[in-house]
């Protein structure tokens, strides 16, 4: 089979992290989401510390909120000033992600990976989603929390990865034709998700050659 490159794009509360992990387990291969950063690292000679700040530190800035900076594939290179921005920090880890891609199949959460990889053959595009209440006993379960609380990072999780999709982008995070399939996890379970989306990407690679 050729290789294929699964994009998860998810709100908060979806499961998708569970899901990820199970679609990687049925056809043993990478998933990449955090650990992306350490090879991005590796790749660019830029701290790894630096990275893992940045994606700690731009949750909590009004940056996305205000501008935009739709990924174009360039590098900033190591003699510029802005070499270690966040904005090259990105960078990196789509260089990674793009070249990953030409060499085996993965899954990747987040990053953008379905807009980085959309000139990428055999790339599956997938938004995960959930109803507010399955969001929310998800949520009070994972963090051991109260409603409340629950309901608060849900809600702070979604806007930051709303605004991050569009300043990267330049499109709306939850638009449905931005990807190829779009699922309500709690409606169908998580055992149901994963089949639907291997039936699916079954249906792509068969239908690509």
């Amino acid at each position: 089979m050729e290789h294929f490159v699964i994009a998860i794009t998810r709100t908060c509360g979806s499961g998708a992290t569970t899901i990820s992990n199970m679609l990687a387990d049925e056809y043993q291969i990478a998933l990449y989401d955090r650990k992306l950063l350490q090879m991005a690292s590796e790749d660019s000679g830029i701290d790894e510390a630096l990275f893992y700040n940045a994606d700690e530190a731009v949750k909590n800035t009004i940056l996305y909120r205000v501008s935009k900076k739709i990924y174009n594939g360039e590098l900033i290179p190591p003699e510029s000033d802005n070499f270690t921005s966040d904005i090259n920090l990105f960078n990196y880890q789509a260089k990674v992600l793009k070249e990953l891609a030409q060499i085996q199949s993965y899954i990747v959460i987040g990053r953008c990976g379905d807009h980085i990889l959309k000139d990428t053959k055999n790339m599956i595009s997938i938004f995960l989603t959930a109803d507010e209440e399955v969001c929310i006993q998800h949520e009070m379960e994972r963090l051991v929390c109260g409603r409340k609380e629950a309901k608060r990072r849900i809600a702070k999780t979604n806007k930051f990865r709303s605004e991050y999709y569009s300043y990267h982008t330049g499109k709306k995070w939850r638009e449905p034709e931005n990807y190829d399939l779009c699922i309500n996890t709690g409606r169908l379970g998580y055992k149901k998700t994963v089949e639907l989306i291997k039936n699916y990407v079954s249906f792509r690679m068969e239908n690509s050659k």
